[in-house]
């Protein structure tokens, strides 16, 4: 099979860049397989990725990065090239609930997720089981208000240490500080139930049931130092019908959040979610 690539790039809006990059990818004989490309009239930002396969008589890696970096620098282009094989490292984050935990790790393991999880940190022993039934390092991390600065600290070293990319708080209920947050800018994901911001605090679905909520959601968001208002990569949603009981609600959010945050780890490994200020733009 030929050697797949994923080209990412944003730049200024301007003519000729599709056209440039489909030329540049002929004559390197580099065949598209999928492209997709996004004019934000708001921003004036342009968005592109392309999946294409490197035939026989095609550059290798380095040289395609080398060659490519003429037509980049023309275009001021923020751009990368992705080995479309590729499985990168992953940092799980997780509180006592692991529902999407255990979703994630079972898509990677059926070839669903192009991953591979490297570690499981978690701020309690709830998930250790279920971490070693996958074969995946555990690493009981817990916290206080006291040891808070402490605990980012060894957090921050594991990923550095295990290499991890990505990292996604699979319901790690701990707000990351700003300066963490900061640092795992664009490479950590986490998901958060939609009923917010109305009902906040403890047991939301207890709270939406008593006020009869028609409709309940999932979100999954880029880590930033503004708590669960990073930017939106997906978002999912399930309508309450009028006989369910409160455990029913748990239930339905539960599924919502997985599918939302599955979709949105998928995404971003496979190289579809640019930033765009505040907003993303996900080429699905």
């Amino acid at each position: 099979m030929p050697a797949r690539h994923v080209l990412t790039l944003s730049c200024t809006d301007q003519p000729g860049i599709v056209g440039a990059v489909g030329s540049f990818l002929a004559q390197q004989r580099c065949n598209i397989v999928d492209s997709a490309q996004f004019g934000d009239l708001d921003s004036g930002r342009f968005f592109m990725r392309v999946l294409f396969e490197a035939l026989d008589e095609a550059p290798r890696d380095g040289a395609l990065r080398a060659a490519f970096a003429a037509i980049a620098a023309t275009y001021g282009m923020t751009w990368a090239l992705h080995d479309a094989e590729a499985r990168p490292p992953v940092l799980l984050l997780v509180s006592k609930q692991d529902h999407c935990l255990n979703d994630l790790l079972y898509r990677q393991r059926i070839g669903a997720l192009p991953m591979t999880p490297v570690a499981i940190a978690s701020n309690h022993r709830d998930a250790e089981g279920l971490a070693a039934s996958y074969g995946v390092p555990f690493h009981h991390l817990p916290v206080t208000p006291d040891t808070k600065s402490a605990q980012e600290a060894e957090l921050l070293s594991l990923i550095e240490t295990t290499g991890a990319e990505l990292v996604v708080l699979a319901r790690y209920m701990q707000i990351l500080s700003d300066d963490l947050a900061r640092k795992l800018e664009g490479r950590a994901i986490n998901i958060h139930h939609g009923l917010l911001p109305s009902f906040k605090g403890a047991k939301p679905y207890h709270q939406a049931y008593a006020r009869g909520v028609k409709l309940i959601g999932a979100t999954a968001h880029y880590v930033t130092g503004d708590l669960d208002e990073g930017p939106i990569i997906d978002q999912e949603v399930a309508r309450v019908e009028y006989n369910m009981r409160v455990d029913d609600l748990v239930a339905l959010g539960r599924d919502v959040e997985c599918i939302a945050l599955a979709r949105a780890v998928r995404w971003h490994l496979e190289h579809r979610v640019f930033l765009n200020g505040g907003k993303t733009v996900v080429f699905r």
